[in-house]
């Protein structure tokens, strides 16, 4: 496994850019990473200066223009798109429902997803069943983490009437790594849509999404982007943005004419778009894209975080009262373990007191488990920590 050649003195100066992580041992990036304090300072700095020249004014305008611009860039630059098939939205969850609710759905249509994707997006599918009469069902990939083949179990749960398969590219309890441009060829050939929940592998995974062939693709920047809170995007295939009907509307989507009347869509990733953003927000995410882009490309943190992942998952292996979920080496930063010791409540015990020793972990409902996330700026003595903090509540 290559990694990232850098001195141990160039990565604390990198992670010194990010102040959270002065005060605590931090692993929890699939929940929200630390953002940077050039993305911190780019937010303040555009927020005063809204103010300074506006907030409304034609040279307000000018400047929003310029900053969305800027923001729609860098994200594609990071996805390996064009600028134009991007939306900006707020999280995941927005851009999945955008996918969703924008299909021409049909009485006895069926959904298929995947035994591993996050209560939002469950919830927003059995309501599309409820209104339009649209089935759902759910295809078993927890139980091929280890062994099996996940595009089989997906070709096999297909039916005459599917019309979206919706899967996580990670998945966010077990770190699995789906294998999407396989599943995607196969959607294809079938002529069904396939919508990515990528809030575990943008900002972790090195991405060629104009090659991985999915239609839709929604994800955030505040996880491994470690940008702020309440900015992401959803990627729309181009060949399928004609079958994707705006849902929310407003001016920001629409062209309008000389009266400022609606008289067509934008012929772009804009027409999902609503009304007025916080766009100081979209300053913070350039920001902590670049951050990212100057210390390697895509393709080497993600050699970095498998190393690092690899090194906390032996760490583990060895524990007597640990078991890691995954058999072989981690393909994503999620690691997840369980206790073995059957103790009620033992995972959130030991996510409460590993928290009170300045460790961040959390848990995972389904499986019952631990999950632990590291990063490329994550440090060796971190995990150790880590390892060592387990060991002292098995201890006990």
């Amino acid at each position: 496994m290559t990694s990232i050649s850098a001195s141990p003195t160039k990565l604390h100066q990198h992670r010194q850019l990010f102040p959270a992580l002065a005060n605590k041992t931090y692993f929890n990036y699939g929940g929200q990473g630390p953002m940077p304090q050039t993305a911190l300072d780019a937010i303040s700095h555009a927020q005063a200066y809204i103010q300074q020249i506006g907030p409304f004014g034609t040279e307000v305008n000018r400047w929003i223009i310029q900053e969305t611009k800027a923001a729609r860039n860098a994200i594609a630059s990071e996805l390996n798109v064009p600028a134009e098939t991007i939306t900006l939205t707020e999280d995941v969850t927005v851009g999945c429902n955008i996918a969703m609710w924008g299909l021409d759905w049909q009485p006895g249509d069926h959904i298929l997803l995947s035994d591993c994707e996050h209560p939002g997006i469950i919830a927003t599918a059995q309501e599309i069943g409820r209104r339009f009469a649209v089935e759902l069902s759910t295809c078993p990939l927890m139980a091929t983490l280890n062994e099996g083949n996940p595009v089989e179990v997906i070709t096999q749960h297909l039916r005459p009437k599917t019309r979206l398969v919706i899967l996580s590219h990670v998945l966010w309890n077990t770190g699995q790594v789906l294998p999407i441009d396989k599943i995607a060829e196969i959607c294809i050939n079938n002529s069904i849509k396939l919508l990515i929940d990528a809030a575990q592998s943008v900002g972790l995974l090195p991405l060629n999404l104009t090659e991985l062939g999915a239609d839709f693709y929604a994800f955030t920047g505040h996880k491994w982007l470690c940008g702020p809170g309440g900015v992401g995007g959803l990627y729309v295939r181009p060949e399928a943005r004609d079958s994707l009907k705006p849902t929310f509307i407003g001016w920001r989507g629409v062209i309008s004419d000389s009266k400022a009347k609606p008289v067509d869509w934008f012929p772009d990733g804009k027409r999902y778009e609503v009304a007025t953003s916080n766009y100081p927000l979209y300053t913070g995410l350039r920001e902590a894209i670049a951050i990212h882009q100057q210390w390697g490309t895509p393709e080497e943190r993600y050699q970095q975080i498998c190393r690092y992942s690899e090194y906390l998952w032996q760490r583990l292996q060895v524990l007597p009262d640990v078991k890691v979920l995954r058999t072989s080496p981690p393909e994503s930063g999620l690691v997840s373990f369980q206790l073995t010791n059957q103790k009620p409540n033992a995972s959130r015990e030991l996510v409460v007191f590993l928290e009170s020793q300045g460790l961040l972990t959390r848990t995972i409902a389904d499986p019952d488990c631990v999950r632990a996330c590291v990063h490329y700026f994550t440090l060796e003595s971190e995990i150790d920590q880590l390892v060592e903090g387990i060991q002292r509540f098995c201890q006990m």
